[in-house]
């Protein structure tokens, strides 16, 4: 399938259709599934944010901010309670996914990659201040707070240490959840692409 122009009059404008509607709850829900099956296996990477990709590049940054907040919210109130605090997170990824998809940054496998760099450096400096906050600095990720120890042990500064361990995870997490995201976007039919844009 050939990668369109986005043709909304604006990425900010939400349309409360009932294709959206129905996007952000199966967003949700797979954000959800993905993150409970990484950490079930005890993955090196999250993949809590494939639905807020999916939605932020077929209804917008909004809709995909939304399904983030959403899904940390009900992630947190059932799983980890924790995980609540991160929802600024995902507001920031949904925003910056649908921004990054208007301006055709996921068009072709090259792009998404620089895409998921982008991504992964704002998941990060919104993350670093939680993780410092809440895990003294760490992610809960193992082979990525065997950095941070490390880098403490040597006396780098804990912002610094902290900021290492989250971006180092975030490149890997938000690379393979870009590619994902980028594979399912492109096998979907245009006419359910068609439902979430103005020139439908």
């Amino acid at each position: 399938m050939g990668v369109q122009n986005i043709k909304r009059s604006s990425i900010w404008k939400i349309r409360l259709s009932t294709a959206t509607i129905t996007l952000i709850p199966a967003a949700v829900g797979i954000n959800y599934v993905a993150k409970a099956f990484a950490e079930g296996l005890k993955l090196p990477v999250w993949l809590g944010t494939l639905g807020t990709f999916l939605a932020s590049m077929l209804a917008g940054p909004v809709a995909g901010a939304i399904s983030g907040f959403i899904n940390n919210v009900i992630y947190g109130l059932t799983l980890s309670p924790v995980s609540t605090v991160y929802a600024i997170t995902s507001i920031g990824i949904g925003i910056t996914v649908g921004v990054l998809h208007a301006k055709l940054w996921f068009s072709s496998a090259k792009k998404v990659f620089v895409s998921a760099i982008i991504i992964a450096i704002v998941s990060a400096v919104i993350s670093t201040p939680l993780n410092v906050i809440f895990w003294g600095g760490q992610t809960g990720i193992p082979w990525g707070d065997s950095i941070f120890a490390a880098m403490i042990a040597n006396h780098i500064p804990v912002w610094i240490s902290s900021f290492t361990d989250e971006f180092i995870l975030d490149i890997l997490d938000k690379v393979v959840v870009a590619y994902l995201a980028f594979f399912i976007y492109r096998q979907l039919p245009q006419r359910m692409i068609h439902f979430f844009r103005d020139d439908k």
